[in-house]
C-alpha cells in the first residue's frame, strides 16, 4: 500500500488528543471514561468530513523520549481497536516522544493504518534529551509483520533542533531515500506555529513523496497551504473548542475546513 492508495486525494486529518493515560503523572480519568472520550473525539471528526484521525498520547506530559512502559502501549492498543471499530475513516498513531516502534505494533494490531514518527532520521535535541532515528528498527519490524501501516515522518521536527547542522531538504531527501519515509511532514519550530511557505516548497522539491503540514494550520490559512501541500494535519487552537490546544474537537471548525477544501479538491 502506499500513501495515494490509503487516501484518494489529499487528505485533511484531523487530532484525537488524549488526556492523561493510566500511569501518566496527570492522569486524573478512569480508563473507560477516557476511551469513551477518544471515540467521541473520532466520530466528531468523522461527522465533519475529515479523512483520517491520528490518535496522539499528547497528555502524557513529561513525556519519554523512547521505550514506553507497557500499560501505556497495552492503553493506547486498546483506544486504537475501539476508534478503529467505530469510524470509517484512516486512524493514524503517534506515541510520544517517539515510540515509533511501539506506534506501528499498535497501529497492526488494533486496525490503524499509519503512524507519525517525529524522529524518523537523524539526531535532534528535545525537552526530552537528545532522539535518536529509529528508521532501521522500525522498517525491518514493518518487514517481519508485513504490516500495511505507512510511515509518515517529520522532518526537521517541531519543539526540536538538529544535533549536526544540516539543511531541510538535505534531511528530507535522506529520510525518504535512507530511512523509508511513505511521506513527509513539515511543521513551524512549534505546534502553534505554521512552516514558512519557503519552507514547505524546499522541501517539496527535494523529495518525491507525498509532503504534509503538521503544525499551525488555521482557518485562515488553511487555503494556502492545501493549494501547496499534499494533506494536511488539522489540531490546533481553531480546531478545539474553546480553542484550549490539546483539548476537545470543535465539529464544526472543522467542518469549515473541509468545506473550504473540497471547493479547491474539485478544481483540481
Amino acid at each position: 500500500m502506499d500513501f495515494k492508495e490509503l487516501f484518494m486525494q489529499k487528505p485533511l486529518i484531523g487530532m484525537v488528543h488524549l488526556p492523561a493515560l493510566p500511569g501518566s503523572p496527570n492522569n486524573t480519568q478512569a480508563f473507560e471514561s477516557i476511551v469513551e472520550y477518544a471515540v467521541k473525539e473520532a466520530k466528531k471528526l468523522e461527522r465533519a468530513g475529515l479523512d483520517g484521525a491520528i490518535v496522539e498520547n499528547m497528555g502524557d506530559t513529561p513525556l519519554i523520549k523512547s521505550g514506553l512502559p507497557a500499560y501505556t502501549i497495552a492503553s493506547m492498543a486498546v483506544i486504537v481497536r475501539e476508534i478503529a471499530r467505530s469510524v470509517g475513516i484512516k486512524i493514524g498513531v503517534n506515541m510520544l516522544r517517539n515510540a515509533c516502534v511501539e506506534a506501528l505494533s499498535v497501529a497492526y494490531i488494533s486496525g490503524g493504518s499509519f503512524i507519525r514518527c517525529n524522529v524518523l532520521t537523524g539526531a535532534y535535541a528535545t525537552d526530552q534529551g537528545i532522539v535518536e532515528g529509529c528508521a532501521a528498527e522500525l522498517l525491518r519490524l514493518r518487514k517481519y509483520l508485513d504490516a500495511k501501516v505507512l510511515v509518515f515522518g517529520d522532518v526537521h521536527v517541531k519543539h526540536a533542533h538538529p544535533i549536526y547542522n544540516v539543511e531541510i531538504e538535505q534531511a528530507a531527501a535522506d529520510m525518504v531515500e535512507r530511512g523509508g519515509a511513505d511521506a513527509v511532514i513539515v511543521s513551524g519550530p512549534r505546534s502553534p506555529d505554521p512552516p514558512p511557505m519557503e519552507r514547505v516548497q524546499r522541501v517539496k522539491a527535494a523529495v518525491k513523496k507525498p509532503v504534509i503540514i503538521g503544525s499551525g494550520l488555521s482557518l485562515s490559512n488553511i487555503v494556502d497551504y492545501y493549494k501547496i501541500a499534499d494533506g494536511l494535519i488539522l489540531g490546533e487552537k481553531d480546531f478545539k473548542e474553546g480553542e484550549i490546544w490539546g483539548g476537545p474537537s470543535n465539529e464544526e471548525a472543522y467542518r469549515k475546513a473541509v468545506s473550504v477544501c473540497r471547493e479547491i479538491r474539485a478544481s483540481f
